[in-house]
């Protein structure tokens, strides 16, 4: 049984998920970012209830439905590929995500913003930005270097993107006082 779960979006949400599920008796499952395998031939519909109503208290949701199963699978791909990867940031998600979840790209990206009312390539751009003010908070990295590690062409075009989301430039978010940075499940 696969159970999809949404606004599951880094590693500490995995292992929420797991702890709730081991609380209910649930010892063998796999989980990952977005959804549940439970690996045990048979779950009693009760404790499936109270996996829902307990991750639901923690921020998360079941999602029953197939498109927004098929729109949250797309956030989990963009935000494993931006927030968790190790190398360079994949520019051409078209063909990531068509790939990856067997569909056309042109009805996932017109179901996509239909449900969600920006397009993917916003979403992907917000998550992008919310990145990059992490790599500017820890301060480690010059802006040409995480331009090159975002997959932006120049630290000038990534710095025109990001004043157009923040309001602000690279810089002047640096000197902030109180670097604000949103959630990623809240983008």
């Amino acid at each position: 049984m696969v159970i999809f779960i949404k606004n599951m979006v880094c590693h500490r949400c995995i292992l929420a998920v797991k702890a709730e599920a081991e609380r209910l008796g649930i010892h063998n499952a796999e989980i990952t970012l977005g959804q549940m395998k439970i690996l045990e031939s048979e779950t009693d519909a009760q404790i499936l209830e109270q996996l829902k109503l307990a991750l639901c208290n923690l921020g998360f949701e079941i999602i029953d439905d197939k498109k927004s199963r098929l729109i949250e699978q797309v956030k989990t791909i963009v935000i494993e590929g931006i927030h968790h990867s190790n190398g360079e940031i994949r520019n051409n998600w078209s063909e990531l995500i068509s790939a990856e979840l067997q569909y056309e790209y042109n009805y996932i990206s017109n179901l996509f913003s239909s449900i969600e009312g920006i397009t993917i390539e916003q979403f992907v751009i917000r998550q992008k930005i919310e990145k990059v003010k992490e790599l500017l908070f820890y301060d480690e990295l010059t802006l040409s270097e995480i331009a090159y590690r975002m997959g932006y062409s120049s630290a000038a075009y990534l710095t025109n993107q990001f004043k157009k989301i923040t309001g602000m430039t690279p810089g002047q978010f640096r000197k902030l006082l109180d670097k604000k940075r949103n959630p990623i499940d809240k983008l």
